[in-house]
């Protein structure tokens, strides 16, 4: 009987994971992960650092090929998607888009790898992502503990971008900023893409794996109009894909950041016939490059 009962499903949140009453998670989706390492073709170096041994935070960081060791890059932090609860900066999707980024625009990149849940409820994602983001403020002054920062970041063109779940994080990052600072650093953009925010049926999942939550008007999960008047960028850019069913999320977004107040610019691009994230899914399709092809233009934007 007790095998039985701890067979028992409680919860399941297809196609990200399903928990057994003995407190089992499991899975839909295996976890795949590629190492670091160097892309002859691209010239694109990368590798992993820890950022925190407690509680166990790290990030994967890429560099392009270096002609002039005397120019500075600007700065990529990158959030990956997958409902809080799948996915990882080690995933081979994930390391193929933000490598050809980082080689398209000129940029380093840290690609974050923060604690997922349930094991670990969110706030920890917001949490392990703000951690990583003041661990690159550390470099500004040029004397951080990792020498690709020390040596060729431009603390006054760092950016954020993340999809799904992790432009959510991404926009949190962005209120923190502006409402804490971030010493030595200027956030120059944010782009989003296929943002999940709250509207939809994936609210009763982020509120399962929120316990500490405050409703579906959580800020983190409904951006209010006062976090978005004091958004810490100056440049927004939000991707929504036609057939995705956060598409109205992305739109909903976009039109509350314009009546804010906010003092900065922001930009909507619509990819028609497409759905949800699908730059990852089929990466060379014209679509796909389109976006990343904006999002290059974006970061090189002066």
């Amino acid at each position: 009987m007790e095998s039985s009962s701890n067979s028992q499903i409680t919860h399941e949140f297809f196609p990200f994971f399903k928990v057994y009453k003995d407190g089992r998670v499991e899975r839909f989706m295996v976890a795949e992960q590629v190492p670091p390492g160097d892309d002859p073709r691209t010239g694109v170096k990368s590798k992993d650092v820890i950022v925190s041994p407690e509680p166990a935070i790290s990030a994967r960081v890429f560099m392009p090929q270096i002609s002039d060791p005397n120019k500075k890059l600007p700065v990529l932090v990158y959030l990956h998607g997958g409902g809080f609860s799948i996915g990882s900066a080690f995933h081979p999707g994930y390391h193929k888009y933000v490598s050809a980024l980082v080689a398209n625009a000129d940029i380093i990149a840290v690609s974050v790898d923060y604690r997922l849940a349930p094991e670990h409820p969110i706030p920890a994602c917001y949490d392990d992502s703000w951690e990583v983001l003041k661990w690159v403020a550390s470099h500004a002054n040029h004397d951080g503990p990792d020498p690709w920062l020390n040596n060729h970041a431009d603390f006054g063109r760092v950016f954020l971008s993340g999809d799904s779940a992790g432009a959510n994080i991404s926009h949190n990052l962005s209120v923190r900023v502006g409402l804490t600072g971030l010493p030595g650093v200027k956030l120059k953009g944010v782009a989003l893409v296929h943002p999940y925010f709250g509207g939809t049926d994936d609210d009763k999942m982020w509120l399962y794996l929120c316990p500490e939550n405050r409703g579906l008007e959580d800020p983190r999960l409904k951006p209010t109009v006062e976090d978005l008047a004091k958004l810490g960028c100056e440049r927004m850019l939000v991707f929504v894909a036609e057939k995705d069913h956060l598409r109205e999320r992305g739109t909903w977004y976009y039109e509350e950041l314009k009546r804010s107040g906010w003092k900065g610019t922001v930009e909507i691009v619509e990819h028609e016939g497409e759905s949800h994230v699908f730059h990852l899914m089929k990466p060379k399709c014209d679509q796909a490059v389109d976006l990343r092809e904006r999002l290059v233009s974006f970061i090189k934007h002066d």
